[in-house]
This record gives structure tokens, sequence and C-alpha cells, in this order.
């Protein structure tokens, strides 16, 4: 994997990620398919809504359907017909919501499947065969995401263990061959909860250990929004402009212009697809949800600004319509939009940093994003 940056206007970065399965433009979103697949939507359609990359999740993965099934099929990627980049993430923060079901020690973790209770247990090297198994271009550390609040002890604690478990994911990382003929990277998560001085400690000692681009971890966990934008400014003035930047879990649109003028290259979330299957769909004018009364009769599009296939296509009433009456459809066409905003909304953030205007576009996207909609007030 090899990264570029090409362009920025104050913190804001443009770049290029180069994998084995193409480039990916910087900044980017990353439809979130924790079991080999985004929910509501075809991998057909993901390429036509503009993803560049996609997630997969170690933890489901692993549970279903098994390493042995993905490896006789010959990764991931050949599994699900996706010949695009994939990210997997290393199931840490899946186990880690198990709360009253694992057990985290030096070694790693002992849990039990939230499927059938059968126990398990995930080391940093175990982590990284399984994902070496999976196939993804890029493969994420096996870390401990802190709760919000805790105390500093235990931030500290944590974010330690974190750190020996990446030493040991990355000595585990340079002594195997990927399998699948495709080169593989590794990220590095940056962890320390909402402490500067442990998020710094963190930041530089993953960045001594050499790692192919740098996760933020542990925001978007229910701490204050302020607070996530200011932890996020922080790390990214740690970790090396050569390097891509990665903010796991993150957010809204807002959220997402925000971290980007503060130097954040890559996004996961699961808001567009979630929020598109209960009705509530993103626009340029701000969110609505489609399933009020007022688009009854409405046969405009979603979004008269959005070239997407269901706002080409669609009107609000028949979306609403298809909500009403419980029809997959209404998922479908709702998910399609979500994503191609959300992946519009990056690719225009990218323009706007290689013209020198992203600050001030991004103050008139804000603007348009918190109004609300006039739709939704008749």
């Amino acid at each position: 994997m090899n990264f570029k940056l090409v362009a920025s206007d104050g913190k804001a970065r443009a770049g290029v990620i180069t994998t084995d399965h193409g480039e990916i433009e910087t900044p980017v979103f990353m439809p979130v398919g924790t079991q080999g697949s985004v929910k509501a939507i075809e991998q057909r359609e993901l390429v036509e809504v503009g993803a560049q990359i996609i997630l997969g999740n170690t933890y489901h993965l692993y549970l279903r359907p098994g390493t042995d099934i993905l490896g006789n099929a010959g990764g991931l990627h050949r599994f699900i017909r996706w010949e695009k980049p994939i990210l997997t993430d290393s199931g840490g923060y899946q186990v880690y919501s198990l709360t009253d079901l694992r057990k985290i020690e030096e070694q790693g973790v002992t849990f039990k499947s939230h499927l059938d209770g059968s126990s398990h247990f995930f080391s940093p090297e175990n982590v990284v065969r399984i994902e070496r198994q999976i196939g993804a271009d890029i493969m994420m550390v096996l870390d401990e995401c802190t709760p919000y609040p805790c105390d500093r002890e235990y931030a500290s604690t944590s974010n330690e263990l974190t750190v020996r478990w990446a030493e040991r994911c990355k000595n585990a990382f340079d002594k195997t061959p990927a399998l699948y003929g495709h080169s593989q990277a590794l990220f590095g998560i940056v962890q320390g909860s909402t402490y500067p001085d442990i998020r710094e400690s963190s930041a530089r000692e993953l960045v001594q250990l050499g790692f192919d681009g740098y996760a933020i971890g542990g925001l978007a966990v229910g701490e204050p929004i302020d607070e996530m934008y200011r932890i996020t400014e922080f790390c990214e003035n740690i970790l090396p402009e050569t390097k891509p930047r990665y903010l796991m879990g993150v957010g809204t649109p807002q959220n997402l212009l925000e971290s980007i003028e503060r130097g954040v290259d890559m996004f996961d979330c699961v808001l567009p697809t979630r929020n598109g299957r209960n009705s509530m769909l993103f626009t340029h004018r701000g969110s609505v949800n489609i399933k009020n009364a007022t688009y009854k009769s409405d046969l405009g599009p979603v979004d008269e600004l959005c070239s997407c296939y269901t706002c080409r296509t669609f009107t609000r009433a028949y979306l609403r319509h298809l909500f009403q009456v419980r029809e997959i459809l209404a998922l479908q066409l709702a998910t399609i939009h979500n994503l191609a905003f959300y992946c519009w909304l990056l690719k225009e953030a990218r323009v706007q940093i290689q013209a020198k205007r992203y600050a001030s576009w991004k103050a008139e996207m804000l603007q348009q994003l918190h109004r609300e909609s006039t739709l939704d007030t008749h």
C-alpha cells in the first residue's frame, strides 16, 4: 500500500491510497459491510453510488462463515465478488461490547459468541492470522476500545495494553505472508479516551513501531462532540503527514466535514445505512424522515440536487409508500441514496481542498445541513 498527499488546504488533505485492488481517493467514506455485505444494497450498486472501499469485520467473519470457507473461496474479495479494496476491523470493538461475555488478559481476550455462547480466544497473533485468511487490503490491529466515561488510570492501563498488542500484531504481520497474491497493509489504532497525554503517548509509540497508517479509535462512544473534535485534532497533530489517517466509527455529515478540516482522510460509520433503513434520509438541505405524512402526495425526488438512482427515478411519495407498506425495496432505495450522498459529500470535499476553498465551502454546507427541511414543517 502507498499513500500520496496530492493537495492540502489548511489541515484538510486530499490524497491517494494505492492498493493492489485499486486506488482510493481521499477523503473517503467507507460503507460498513460487517458480515461481507453492506446491508440492503448490492455490490453492483455500491460501485454505482461511488464506494471506493468497504469494511468487513474480523469478529463476525470469523464466526460466520468462518476462515476455512473464506480460505477455500480465495479470500473475502472473491467470496463476495468485490474487486475494489476492503478494510477489516480487528473485531476488538465487537468483542469488548460483549461486556458480560469476555475476559481481557495480557495474552488476549477470551469471549463467548453472541450466536451460541461458544468460547473463543483472540490474541494479537491469531487476529493477524485471521485477517490474513480474510485477505483484506488494510488490516487493523487488535486493540481495546475504552468506554466513555472512564477514569485516567483505566485509560492509561488500557492504552499500555493496546500498544503492547499493537507491537505483537506488527511482529506477527511481518512474519506471515499474504495468502492470495495481493499485498496487505496494517494500521495501528491510537487510544487513550479523552486524556491528551495518554493519546500523545499512544500516538508516538505507534508511530515509532512504523505502521502503514494510523486510526483514531475510542471516539464517538458517548463523549461530547466538542471533545471528539478536540481529541481528533490533537492526535492529527502528532500522526505523520506521510501516512493515511482514519477516524473510526464517525459519523454524521457534519462530523465528517469538521474532521476533514482537522486532517482526517478516512471514515466509516453505519449511520447512512442504518438511518436509511429507518426512513431517515440525508439531503443537501438537511435530513428528512420520508415516512412523514407531508410526503404522501409529494411527486418530487428525495433530493433535487442528487443524481443517484433513487433520486433520478422515484418520488418522495413512492418511497414513503414503500416504507408504509413495509416493502424491502424501501430499505434498498433509501440506502442507495444515503450512501450516494455520503460518497458525493467526500468527493466534493476533495474537489474543494484541491481548489483551496475548503473552509468557505464547509461553512456553506454546514449551514445547509443544519437547516431543517421546509418539507418537514408543512
